[in-house]
């Protein structure tokens, strides 16, 4: 069958996809999300087939998306040749997975390479994402996505030895350690090209922050000469295609709130097998809100990480932490960056100090890890001397940030609420996963000043009408609606 071509002036975000006519379907016997080959002169591309219901698409043409017009370049009606092709192994392998069926590496392997190649819609790699948070991983499926990720991703050419990295798993509000530990590290000698998520379930990723300060999406070959000027890096790892089936896969999971446990630890050791790290630090936030709520669990998914480590041949260290309360003050991109900024200006003497001391105990770790003794006291030194300070700004100019940026520089958001304790007390609790919703129903982390302000920690004394915290926002209807959400829920912080 030939099909006049009709440019219907949209992206897919990446997948292959072309729609034709209920008529012409029904001739070529395909139905939705069935694969065509399109074929004119030389070139050639299989896709995803939508069916058009309506007249938006005319029997005997073909809409195309700009990514399939990418590849060919034909004008507007110019007819092109389709065929039925069968749709792709991978398909199979996915529907095994929601099936309950464990995978082996070559049907691993088969999917992420149809990931990272668009032959994948959205809406399978979202199944396969449900397969995978409904069915969960085994430990070798782990490995295999991690091994098949890196595989048909690009990778840093770092020489150096040992290259450190570090990685939150998530789940606490704040907890923007990664600026200062990479400082700290990199000010020591030590190389550590930090490549971040943006926010995926959290009010704002590490990638959402530091772009405060500076781009973070740059080229493997400018991350590469940003490590070898500075030793180290704070960049976004979607825009370096080091593992960018993951990022796609991140893409599917954020709309649906999933995180499941087998991606979650491929994708994390993905991203520091493609810049070669030799020693990681992972720390894994426990307590009420978080995603791990207890110990048990937490415990679980730390023998899970030094099994993968072993399997793939990493020096990895866990550490659980404390996550029954946000890390720092300020919770959205500006506000964190706030934070850091104090601190590493202040020489670690204002700003947040439970912050500046879970990044001095991670720093400290991980100088250890590389041979460092005293590891945690150096790390104090290096912060105090302004050492800490000094190569954080090196790293903000090499990313072609200003390196003098100043408080005041950082804009928060215009609009907004103060909310005051009822009663005196103390502080008993405080809800990470609410302080997370309001901070991104105010705007956070796409509005980089929008967030929340907290003004007290656990076992903190207030008084009636002290301000526990402010919502910022740059928009007051968004602000209108995060108050509103407040005022349905009995407490986000309780005083007694």
């Amino acid at each position: 069958m030939h099909l006049k071509v009709k440019h219907i002036g949209m992206s897919s975000g990446g997948p292959l996809i072309a729609i034709i006519n209920k008529e012409d379907a029904i001739k070529l016997d395909v139905h939705a999300l069935d694969r065509i080959k399109i074929e004119k002169g030389s070139k050639e591309a299989i896709v995803a087939v939508d069916i058009a219901k309506t007249k938006t698409v005319k029997p005997g043409y073909i809409s195309l998306f700009d990514e399939v017009l990418q590849i060919f370049s034909v004008k507007k009606n110019e007819l092109v040749k389709i065929t039925v092709e069968q749709n792709p192994l991978s398909l199979y392998y996915i529907k095994k997975k929601l099936d309950g069926e464990t995978l082996d590496k070559h049907e691993i392997d088969e999917i992420v390479k149809d990931i990272v190649s668009n032959e994948l819609t959205e809406i399978e790699i979202t199944s396969f994402v449900c397969g995978c948070y409904i069915n969960g991983l085994t430990l070798y499926e782990s490995a295999y996505l991690t091994e098949a990720i890196v595989a048909n991703g690009k990778q840093l050419d770092l020489d150096a030895y040992p290259i450190c990295d570090k990685h939150s798993v998530g789940g606490v509000a704040g907890n923007r350690t990664t600026p200062l530990v990479i400082s700290i590290v990199a000010s020591a000698g030590f190389t550590i090209p930090k490549t971040s998520t943006r926010s995926i379930t959290s009010v704002s990723g590490t990638a959402d922050t530091l772009e405060v300060f500076a781009p973070v999406t740059h080229t493997k070959k400018e991350i590469e000469q940003i490590v070898k000027k500075t030793n180290a890096c704070m960049v976004w790892g979607g825009a370096l295609e080091l593992a960018s089936a993951d990022d796609k896969l991140i893409k599917v999971e954020r709309p649906l709130n999933l995180d499941p446990e087998g991606i979650l630890l491929a994708s994390i050791l993905a991203k520091k097998a493609a810049v070669k790290a030799t020693h990681v630090l992972i720390d894994i936030p426990v307590g009420r809100g978080t995603k791990f709520e207890d110990r048990k669990m937490a415990k679980r998914v730390e023998r899970k990480f030094k099994q993968l480590g072993k399997l793939l041949g990493m020096n990895i260290k866990i550490i659980l932490t404390n996550g029954s309360q946000p890390i720092g003050n300020g919770i959205g991109p500006a506000l964190e960056a706030r934070d850091i900024l104090t601190i590493l200006q202040s020489n670690g003497k204002l700003g947040p100090q439970d912050l500046k001391k879970k990044a001095l105990m991670m720093a400290g770790i991980l100088l250890q890890m590389v041979g460092v003794k005293n590891g945690y006291k150096r790390a104090i030194e290096i912060l105090e001397s302004g050492s800490a300070y000094k190569k954080f700004k090196d790293i903000i100019k090499a990313q072609g940030g200003n390196p003098n940026i100043s408080i005041k520089d950082i804009k928060i958001g215009k609009f907004k609420h103060e909310v005051r304790a009822k009663n005196s007390g103390s502080v008993k609790y405080i809800d990470n996963k609410m302080i997370t919703k309001v901070a991104k129903i105010a705007g956070s982390p796409e509005d980089k000043g929008a967030g929340i302000y907290l003004n007290v920690h656990l076992r903190d004394k207030v008084k009636k009408n002290d301000v526990l915290f402010t919502i910022y926002s740059e928009n007051r209807k968004k602000l209108e609606y995060s108050v509103s959400l407040i005022k349905n829920i009995s407490e986000i912080i309780r005083i007694d």
